[in-house]
């Protein structure tokens, strides 16, 4: 794997944690290790994201980071690479 794949593998891999942890607080809204362990992981995930951002392209179209064109489609999309 390059590191554009193990960056995107390591976000993949923070979204499934995070949504893992949503449904467990859905049923545990007051569980103070789940809460910190979400928002440890949704900081890591967005700094990664914000990375990958940076230096390929795009996660999500809400992303698009040029004021001077629409960048989403300029490189493959994540689940193209």
């Amino acid at each position: 794997m390059n590191t554009q794949e193990l960056l995107l593998n390591q976000i993949m891999q923070y979204d499934f944690s995070l949504k893992e942890l949503e449904l467990y607080l859905d049923t545990h809204p007051y569980c103070r290790h789940a809460l910190d362990m979400f928002d440890k992981i949704r900081a890591v995930r967005e700094k990664a994201v914000r990375e990958y951002n940076e230096n390929y392209s795009p996660i999500t179209a809400l992303e698009n980071n040029s004021t001077e064109h629409w960048n989403w489609i300029d490189e493959p999309f994540p689940w193209e690479v």
